[in-house]
């Protein structure tokens, strides 16, 4: 009988290719995973910089999620805002009884000039919210006409900050309703 060597199977570059054991395999794909973790941390571009337009601040009312983003796609800003969330959106970041919400709005604006060249800033506030009673304690569902004036003075409270801190951003001001209708609320002439 005739007896065939089996040689190693070669790599590309002609060298014998030697088998790989189980422990070295292990520590080769603890290292695979490693490297993928760390990718995951590492800085990058952001996908959305080059488009987008806006920060949206809203509120965090489970009620109006839906509506908040079938408005913001209405407005033709579909994947184009970064988005923060208070509770009570615009008085959430003017009140004094919350100072940490004051400074979370201030640094997300921060960074989303910084990182995405925002030139907008969209505050979408709504009736019946629970943290203007919270904060202010009243509740304004059963008045519609003080709730606007409030949530209007609040609105532009956060307005007139923002553009004296930065007067290049446009900003645009919103109140919803329960049904996901929404009126602008505009600066008095």
């Amino acid at each position: 009988m005739c007896q065939v060597a089996q040689r190693p199977a070669a790599d590309c570059h002609g060298s014998a290719a030697r088998p790989v054991g189980r422990r070295q395999f292990v520590k080769l794909a603890a290292m695979g995973g490693a490297a993928a973790l760390l990718g995951s941390f590492l800085p990058r571009t952001a996908h959305a910089a080059g488009g987008t337009e806006a920060l949206l601040l809203s509120c965090m009312d489970y009620r109006l999620v839906d509506d908040t983003e079938r408005f913001m796609a209405g407005k033709g800003m579909k994947d184009k805002y970064d988005h923060i969330v208070l509770a009570g959106a615009s008085l959430g970041a003017v009140t004094d009884k919350f100072p940490a919400w004051n400074t979370a709005f201030w640094e997300h604006l921060d960074v989303a000039i910084s990182l995405h060249h925002i030139h907008k800033v969209m505050l979408l506030d709504h009736r019946d919210c629970g943290a203007y009673k919270v904060v202010l304690g009243e509740d304004f569902g059963q008045a519609p006409d003080k709730e606007t004036r409030v949530h209007a003075e609040t609105l532009m409270s956060l307005r007139k900050a923002i553009l004296q801190k930065h007067p290049q951003l446009q900003v645009e001001s919103y109140l919803m309703a329960l049904d996901g209708s929404v009126q602008q609320i505009v600066p008095r002439a």
